[in-house]
């Protein structure tokens, strides 16, 4: 992991959140006008960009309705903000000071809701951008460890893996994702993404046909395997199969698939 990688993961997140806030009606929720006013304000904020204005509405928010999760991750979101801008600026004490209150909040948040992504990705970006790396990975480690066997969590300490170099383990970890729910699409095109990555080209295609063949209404996968003429066929009765039960006609087993190819 490097500060370019920190910077690719904070606009990932960037772009989701103000996807998020595009798509979503302003002041909704279940507290009173005031505290809406001003997450309705903060929110306009974020959307310019002012990341400062907007932190200074959040903080009234809190004081105004104590602890209230999707408040306390924009706290921690816009001083993550806050800290690459003054890292532009080459100000880095200022912005190691803005991840620490980052981090501070998307903690807060996390005692709320230990299984909240948002928080859980903030923190772990917000300790790459600090070059705490040993931090961000056993941070990861807890993840996966502590909230539940969900493939999507070994998925995400797989990339933690990967981004460090340990291939083997991140290898595992997609192994352990797929096995844990072989019936889901996404841990297969998961572990096919990095095994094109690791050009193994045999066992990705292999995955993106258990994929294809669990959702063949994936345009993205089936496009994917047209290119490399490896497009399974498939009948007429299991696409309706699929499309109204999720049901898939036998898919070949992942744990047939070689990684090694």
């Amino acid at each position: 992991m490097n500060a370019n990688k920190a910077t690719t993961n904070i606009t990932r997140m960037l772009t989701a959140t103000f996807a998020l806030f595009c798509a979503m009606p302003l002041g909704i929720g279940g507290c009173g006008p005031y505290y809406h006013e001003l997450r309705t304000e903060g929110q306009r904020a974020m959307r310019d960009e002012d990341f400062f204005v907007a932190r200074q509405l959040f903080y009234k928010a809190d004081e105004e309705k104590p602890q209230k999760l999707e408040n306390l991750h924009d706290i921690g979101f816009c001083s993550m903000m806050l800290a690459r801008e003054k890292f532009d600026d080459l100000n880095h004490a200022a912005a190691l000071r803005e991840l620490d209150t980052a981090i501070f909040y998307f903690e807060q948040g996390m005692t709320i809701n230990p299984a909240h992504e948002p928080c859980i990705e903030g923190k772990n970006i917000a300790l790459e951008m600090k070059g705490q790396f040993d931090e961000a990975l056993k941070h990861a480690e807890w993840v996966s460890e502590y909230l539940g066997p969900a493939a999507k969590q070994h998925i995400y300490l797989a990339k933690e893996l990967e981004e460090r170099g340990d291939y083997e383990g991140a290898l595992l970890r997609f192994r352990q994702a797929v096995a844990m729910e072989p019936k889901n699409p996404y841990p297969h095109i998961e572990f096919a993404e990095y095994l094109f990555r690791r050009e193994k080209h045999t066992a990705a295609i292999a995955h993106l046909q258990i994929a294809y063949k669990l959702d063949p209404f994936n345009r993205e996968v089936a496009n994917i395997l047209i290119e490399n003429n490896a497009l399974p066929q498939m009948k007429n009765k299991d696409y309706k199969s699929n499309k109204s039960s999720g049901k898939s006609d036998s898919p070949p087993s992942s744990g047939a698939v070689s990684d090694s190819k």
